[in-house]
């Protein structure tokens, strides 16, 4: 049991003796509760960055898109290159390739190719035969149609590292490539810029171009 103590009773000498004694908590002739320490307000989180605007360039009548997402573990980027055109019967359509750094890359696997064009009358179906390619040379290739996108009907070239790879060399080397779905003439493209812009495609998603566009 604590011995309780008067300090008047030990004098001047004796009350400062005990006191510099005593345990630092209870010095204070007063007990009173020691003050808690002020807790620190939570931090609020930094608000999330938001994520870089599409990078966009154009070279001739070729644009290509480069769009980086942040997946928490990795920089997920997605590059495109598409051209505009007027296909037969004067309807228009596009020509796009789509890679992402997160596919099997080059030379494993390439682009994928798409044509989306307002023609109904071309074949559809999950094996369309397509030619592509101009007066030095034509590529054969299978195709799979993909319903409407943005109101246009679709057709995506079946991914063959070998036949992807002869039909980019086709992009790249004429001036204008001849499509056509079976019978069916699809339309001329101007492939004029073709080339930096795959080569824009490597540089962004980190795949070589030089079996393509050396």
């Amino acid at each position: 049991m604590m011995r309780l103590f008067r300090f008047a009773d030990l004098g001047a000498v004796g009350a400062l003796a005990a006191l510099m004694a005593l345990p630092l908590p209870g010095i204070a002739l007063a007990q009173t509760a020691p003050a808690q320490p002020t807790q620190p307000a939570p931090a609020k989180a930094a608000p999330a960055a938001p994520a870089p605007a599409p990078k966009l360039e154009t070279f001739g009548r070729w644009s290509t898109l480069v769009d980086e997402v942040d997946t928490g573990e990795d920089l997920r980027k997605t590059c495109a290159a598409s051209t505009a055109f007027i296909g037969a019967g004067g309807v228009p359509g596009t020509l796009t390739l789509v890679i992402t750094n997160g596919d099997a890359l080059p030379p494993d696997a390439y682009p994928t190719v798409t044509i989306a064009v307002d023609n109904k009358d071309l074949p559809a179906g999950n094996s369309v035969a397509a030619t592509f390619g101009d007066d030095k040379g034509r590529v054969t290739a299978k195709l799979h149609s993909d319903g409407a996108v943005n109101g246009r009907l679709s057709w995506t070239v079946d991914n063959q590292a070998k036949t992807s790879l002869a039909l980019l060399r086709a992009m790249r080397r004429a001036s204008a490539l001849d499509v056509s779905f079976g019978d069916a003439p699809v339309g001329s493209i101007s492939m004029d810029g073709f080339t930096k812009a795959y080569r824009s495609l490597g540089a962004s998603c980190g795949f070589p171009t030089t079996d393509v566009a050396p």
